[in-house]
């Protein structure tokens, strides 16, 4: 795979956490009780905590085609990856737009709060407020993070009051009747708060700007979901038990107005304070997240190249600037109530084909889909996921449903009027089916499309905390080739050491061997050939090391080779070897690495090459 340009990875743990809790806590909170519970009544307190749990399926798919495949554009790139360039194109503009339209809703929020303080029209709050978030944008993830945490946290401690100061004025009479227009109007009220829940995919569309994706995806992610749900549950539940339901289902500030009947002024002001913060935050990382989107996009030419274009502060600025103008559209055209049921209900077609990205995936037979956290329950929770859309689709009304219809529509004329002719990624569907050819044909697909993508995602993502990589090179063979020595010579060597070590026959090795290093597959160039094998008679992970001052010829180098690390590892494990042969491949590729090999002096000497000072310092 050509390099390409990747964003710096400088976002950690608190900044996961504040762009996906930012992104949720916004105008479905502050905005829709009110209008939620005029349609279910106190019941909306169960239409918000069912949406939490239907939104569960798509959180755990999305966290683990995060880890596997940490790239911006998140649910974009792993769909076009897994499904196909069709599906990819169309569910990356519906998940875009269902992003940009949560941003709007938020952005109008915090107009209709800002107004009451200041003497303009909201929709101009909305958009002066638009022009300061795209500037933060413009200047830098780390700069608009920076902004969402300190949001965040102020917004969180805030809510906490609330519930604190709210719960012991919970009058118990104005939950009866619990649903006065009935249980069935329950589930429509859950995909209307639906879009609540949505911001949490913002995080994985800057997945590739996130350090140790494996470790702060999923527990960003999770902690988020699980903070949000407490907030939702325990805010909705206050504002049902404290506002005369006149109040409650004509009001578009139900938690200022809760605030006020119990802690006066100063409340009003603390929470409008939240609410401000809450949309802010939501908008911020609209623009934030929707801009990477076109980023992915554009580098695959689903859209014109230049969305994936870095300014000199590394932001795609064209993707801000175009997500920004459309947002811009929305806010002048479009009412809050029709805002939540589109995005939703986009959102809600996305997820579901999310979940279907990870059955694929799973059943792709690709050794280098590595992903570090795993679904629970596969397949149930991606078949329950997809249930859920099914079910919550129809529920969000005509005039929704059949806009979704005509995304898809617009979707699939603009991938075969534009995209068809020009994109040339492959898919775990495409991979699947040449896996049905590798068997018939005998020929390997995995040095083919999605494979090699995924390997140098692999590369990029490093090693796992418990991959005992370092121990391996200590425990490895090492091997001083003579002058002439022959790529057969070498890996008859290395065989009957390993077999000493694996106990299988050096035979099998060999044949083994020498068959991948002439068919091709054996990674060898830039000086350093990369032989190994999988079997399944291994328990472990075993190494040879060899050294060639001179160079020796390897079948498809374009140069002779001077290290060669052959790898004979576990069948049982083909995630972790590959995690490996990423490794040695990154390393190899530093700076200076073949001038230090040739001039390492003996065992010691490579060793302190190919490991890092920390590593060197734990031995």
């Amino acid at each position: 795979m050509s390099n390409k340009k990747n964003l710096k990875r400088s976002l950690g743990l608190l900044d996961v956490f504040a762009i996906s809790t930012g992104a949720m806590i916004s105008s479905g909170f502050f905005l829709l009780p009110g209008i939620a519970a005029s349609k279910s009544g106190p019941a909306v307190i169960v239409a918000y905590i069912l949406a939490a749990f239907m939104i569960l399926p798509a959180l755990l798919s999305t966290v683990e085609l995060s880890t596997a495949m940490p790239r911006s554009g998140g649910t974009y790139f792993f769909i076009s990856r897994s499904l196909g360039p069709m599906l990819g194109t169309v569910m990356g503009i519906g998940d875009w737009l269902a992003l940009v339209l949560k941003c709007t809703f938020a952005l109008v929020g915090l107009g209709v709060y800002l107004a009451y303080y200041v003497d303009f029209d909201p929709k101009l709050i909305a958009m002066i407020c638009l022009l300061i978030f795209t500037v933060f944008n413009l200047r830098g993830a780390k700069e608009s993070s920076g902004l969402q945490v300190g949001m965040v946290v102020l917004l969180v401690a805030i809510m906490a009051l609330f519930i604190v100061k709210g719960l012991p004025e919970v009058e118990s009479f104005r939950f009866t009747p619990f649903a006065p227009f009935g249980w069935n109007a329950v589930l429509p009220t859950a995909g209307l708060v639906f879009i609540s829940f949505i911001g949490l995919n913002k995080v994985a569309s800057v997945s590739e700007e996130v350090k140790n994706p494996s470790r702060n995806l999923p527990l960003g992610m999770i902690l988020s979901l699980s903070v949000v749900t407490v907030i939702y549950g325990l805010g909705v539940y206050i504002v049902v038990g404290v506002l005369p339901k006149e109040t409650l289902y004509s009001s578009l500030t139900p938690i200022s107005d809760t605030a006020t009947a119990f802690m006066g002024k100063f409340g009003a002001g603390a929470i409008t304070l939240a609410a401000i913060l809450a949309f802010a935050t939501t908008g911020n990382a609209g623009i934030m997240s929707a801009s990477r989107y076109l980023l992915a996009m554009g580098r695959d030419h689903v859209i014109p190249h230049a969305f994936s274009r870095f300014s000199k502060r590394k932001t795609p600025h064209y993707a801000i600037l175009f997500t920004v103008g459309i947002i811009l559209a929305v806010i002048l055209l479009i009412d809050i109530e029709s805002i939540a049921k589109l995005a939703s209900t986009v959102q809600i077609l996305v997820f579901a084909v999310i979940n279907i990205a990870v059955l694929v995936m799973r059943e792709s037979g690709l050794k280098s889909y590595d992903p570090s956290f795993k679904s629970p329950f596969y397949p149930y929770t991606q078949i329950m996921g997809i249930i859920v859309a099914v079910v919550l689709i129809p529920e969000m009304g005509l005039l929704s449903t059949l806009f979704t219809f005509l995304l898809l529509a617009i979707g699939i004329i603009w991938y075969n009027l534009y995209v068809r002719h020009r994109v040339t990624g492959s898919s775990a569907v495409g991979q699947a089916a040449l896996r049905i050819a590798e068997r018939l044909l005998d020929h390997d697909a995995h040095a083919l499309g999605l494979d090699a993508e995924l390997r140098q995602i692999l590369k990029e993502k490093g090693l796992r905390h418990d991959d005992p990589f370092a121990q391996i090179i200590r425990e490895a063979d090492f091997i001083e080739t003579e002058h002439n020595t022959r790529i057969e010579d070498l890996l008859e060597k290395a065989s009957l050491l390993l077999s000493q070590k694996s106990g299988v026959s050096s035979e099998i090795i060999l044949s083994s061997l020498l068959e991948r290093s002439y068919r091709g597959e054996t990674p060898a160039d830039d000086g350093v050939a990369l032989p190994h094998l999988l079997l399944d008679e291994v328990d472990s992970f075993y190494l040879v090391v060899a050294r060639s001052i001179t160079g020796i010829e390897f079948p498809t180098a374009h140069q002779s080779i001077h290290a060669a690390f052959v790898l004979l590892g576990s069948s049982k494990n083909p995630s972790q070897h590959l995690r490996f042969l990423a490794e040695f491949a990154s390393r190899a590729e530093s700076p200076g690495f073949i001038d230090d090999w040739l001039k390492a002096d003996g065992r010691e000497g490579l060793i302190e090459v190919l490991l890092t000072d920390e590593e060197l310092d734990e031995s």
